[in-house]
């Protein structure tokens, strides 16, 4: 292609749109007719590829950052949502941009134990301590075309899930992040709901 000084505004237009689809945005840089040309050609080269990059990461959702809890329920086979955790349970979640996560539910009510020394405490206090907390931590993959957060646990503080792998289905709803958890044998199934620290 030779460079010819083009009189048209038109034809301007048309030739930067052919060189941007033909990767020849070198040339238009090198032959533009004038330095105001040139000029605007980089401007929309800028554009081209700046802003719609931009645009696509500003609505691509993400879940890096600090949650709070707002809820721990559970779903009833009968359809009832109720509490799983006692009235206003206490948590948070953190999902960090290297991958790794760590998610943290109590009861507002746990019992005290029985004795300061937790090496003697009692069945009943141990059980209250089990079934007061759900707490797990380890590193995650976050897959937004499939609503889904994938949890590789490390460790939990129900043993069984350590070294476990469980995909959960997100919802986020601005700045509020929920998912459910598998079925327990009872057919209940666990709702998590948090929202996203400013």
């Amino acid at each position: 292609m030779e460079a010819g000084y083009m009189s048209n505004r038109s034809e301007r237009i048309n030739l930067t749109h052919h060189c941007i689809e033909n990767n020849q945005v070198v040339w238009l840089l090198l032959c533009g007719d004038s330095t105001r040309m040139k000029f605007k050609y980089l401007a929309m080269l800028a554009a081209a590829l700046l802003v719609g990059p931009l645009q696509a990461f500003a609505q691509t959702p993400n879940i890096v950052g600090t949650w709070v809890l707002i809820a721990a329920d559970k779903l009833l086979p009968d359809g009832t949502r109720t509490s799983d955790y006692g009235e206003n349970p206490h948590g948070l979640a953190i999902f960090t941009a290297d991958g790794h996560y760590a998610v943290e539910i109590y009861r507002a009510d746990r019992p005290k134990l029985s004795s300061n020394d937790r090496s003697k405490a009692s069945q009943e206090d141990y059980k209250g301590v089990a079934l007061g907390m759900s707490v797990h931590f380890g590193t995650y993959t976050f897959d937004p075309s499939k609503h889904t957060i994938t949890f590789h646990i490390d460790r939990a503080s129900w043993p069984d899930w350590d070294e476990t792998v469980q995909v959960r289905i997100y919802e986020l709803k601005g700045d509020e992040l929920s998912w459910k958890v598998a079925p327990r044998p009872d057919g209940s199934v666990p709702i998590t709901v948090l929202r996203r620290v400013q």
